[in-house]
């Protein structure tokens, strides 16, 4: 199975010469360094959330396209077999369960947040919703005009594509289900 930073590496580089920018470019549409655009595509290193956010935003893809591999009509997705993306110094594991695709309009995530961890997250494309789900520990959603609490069962949905953040609640670990609709 290809290792998740090789993926985006390839979906990157793709979609850019797709587009027909240069790295230079992408960095400008997107504000990360052209060394760091280089880096991603080189498959080097652990690109944060935020970093991969801003690349996609700058192509103006869905986040997805820069996470999904070749699919198969059947597919068992086992966490041990994929590689998170991490923030927060790696406390913030997101899983890619289902990436986004021309035919669906959805992606599921899988998280792990360690107690007291946080990530801030860009804004998605124009019109995305985030459906959450809860299933242990507590999270705090925060975005300008709302700041929303969800715990173990609960689910919440709020728009994505506004500049949000994820902060877990309590002493346990939070996990929790994430799909993203764009529309």
């Amino acid at each position: 199975m290809e290792r998740m930073n090789e993926i985006v590496a390839g979906n990157i580089r793709r979609l850019r010469e797709e587009r027909g920018l240069t790295m230079e470019e992408l960095a400008r549409l997107s504000g990360v360094s052209r060394s760091m655009v280089a880096q991603v595509e080189r498959g080097e290193g652990n690109p944060t959330l935020s970093t991969l956010w801003k690349l996609s935003n700058g192509m103006k893809v869905p986040f997805h396209a820069l996470t999904m591999s070749p699919k198969a009509p059947y597919e068992v997705v086992r966490p041990a077999d994929l590689q998170p993306i991490l923030e927060d110094g790696g406390r913030v594991k997101n899983y890619s369960i289902f990436p986004d695709d021309e035919d669906r309009r959805f992606s599921v995530y899988y998280m792990e947040l360690e107690p007291g961890s946080s990530w801030r997250s860009e804004p998605h494309l124009r019109g995305t919703a985030e459906f959450v789900t809860v299933f242990s520990g507590g999270l705090e959603i925060a975005t300008a005009e709302r700041t929303l609490t969800v715990g173990p069962g609960e689910s919440v949905r709020f728009p994505g594509d506004v500049v949000h953040s994820y902060r877990s609640l309590g002493e346990e670990k939070t996990v929790l289900h994430m799909i993203l609709y764009n529309p």
